[in-house]
């Protein structure tokens, strides 16, 4: 029974941190106007989640406003 315990637990460990295909879609705005790109990132869900977000950007330039916001689908 505790061979049985100690296998379920370790399954459940090596799921839990595998590395999976994640899809990032950023949306850009450009002065009211928007277009969207995706690109996929294998690794684990917190990590692809942190390199998606790390493409958020927001920037004014001669008073146009642009925005990225990535997020994981």
């Amino acid at each position: 029974m505790k061979k049985i315990m100690l296998f379920g637990a370790f399954a459940v460990l090596t799921l839990a941190s595998c590395k999976k295909d994640y899809t990032c879609t950023c949306t850009t705005s450009v002065g009211g106007v928007s277009t969207s790109a995706s690109t996929t990132i294998n690794d684990t869900k917190k990590n692809a989640t942190e390199a998606c977000d790390a493409g958020d950007a927001t920037s004014t330039t001669l008073g146009i406003s642009a925005t990225v916001d990535c997020e994981i689908q």
